[in-house]
């Protein structure tokens, strides 16, 4: 009898233990279930963000109209910007596209192709500073696409820019003109009259008033700009872009007359003569060669 109870009881532990294991895993699962879908979220909003980021890159349009160009990890950007009649605008910004950083004064060569095209064509990129630039440093690059490439949908390399020491390669594409205005966007009003109507370095009270006490825009408004860029030897030039210059978009500065091939040129040209004087040439010097 007492080998009976024995034997009941150990049998009702061992159900009894079996039970509480059971449980036990049952109770563990049940936890880590919702660990589980409290990760899935996290993925979901860490994918979802990337991809936004993703998307904005090379897309979101700049403040001058142009498209976000990445360098490097994230470290800088640049806007770019193909202007109507070929000129190409480089704008350097820093990790936040949002704020203008000057980098070291260079002639940055860069390599262009029409889509559809295995030939590349050399170009450069020259450094045009702007207000605020630091000295030996710019913002600001332009150059002159090639004349059959001016228009159309192009992808541009430039093998090396240097910033605060570093080499970067940058790639980005073209994207098709929604219009043709027949002119690049200058300043807005308030700049310009900041801009053109308060002397500063070699532009002089006298300047202004030789140049009609009004702005380049006004001064010019309903003229087409058209970009020759081959000059012939002998040939005026534009002194920013260094295409033909055009005689009817003149410009007096330090008292001397200067011609250039449309509006936008004569803000740089203004700017850079109020800013580096220095760096101003004789009008006799900006002429091809």
């Amino acid at each position: 009898m007492l080998r009976k109870w024995i034997l009941f009881f150990t049998t009702i532990a061992g159900v009894a233990a079996s039970a509480f294991l059971i449980s036990g895993c049952g109770t563990r699962m049940d936890v880590e279930k919702p660990e589980a879908k409290n990760d899935s979220p996290k993925s979901d909003t860490k994918s979802s963000g990337l991809a936004k980021k993703v998307d904005e890159h090379g897309h979101k349009p700049g403040q001058h109209g142009g498209i976000i160009v990445e360098i490097g990890r994230d470290s800088y950007h640049a806007e770019a910007v193909f202007e109507k009649g070929g000129l190409l605008k480089l704008f350097m910004l820093g990790k936040d596209e949002s704020k203008v950083v000057d980098i070291e004064s260079q002639v940055i060569n860069a390599y262009v192709k029409e889509d559809g095209s295995s030939e590349a064509v050399a170009m450069e990129l020259n450094p045009v500073p702007r207000v605020g630039d630091k000295a030996g440093r710019t913002s600001q690059f332009i150059g002159v696409l090639p004349m059959e490439m001016a228009g159309k949908q192009l992808t541009v390399t430039i093998p090396i820019v240097a910033i605060d020491g570093e080499r970067f390669r940058i790639g980005f594409t073209s994207i098709p003109p929604q219009h043709d205005e027949g002119m690049p966007l200058g300043l807005g009003s308030s700049d310009e009259n900041e801009l053109y109507l308060k002397p500063g370095g070699l532009y002089t009270v006298a300047d202004i008033k030789a140049n009609g006490n009004q702005t380049a825009s006004r001064k010019f408004k309903g003229i087409r700009a058209k970009h020759d860029l081959r000059p012939k030897v002998g040939e005026k030039i534009c002194p920013v872009t260094l295409t033909k210059a055009n005689p009817e978009f003149s410009w007096i500065v330090g008292g001397k007359s200067y011609e250039f091939c449309c509006p936008p040129c004569v803000d740089e040209f203004v700017t850079l003569a109020k800013t580096r004087p220095e760096e101003i040439k004789d009008p006799a010097e900006y002429v091809k060669k």
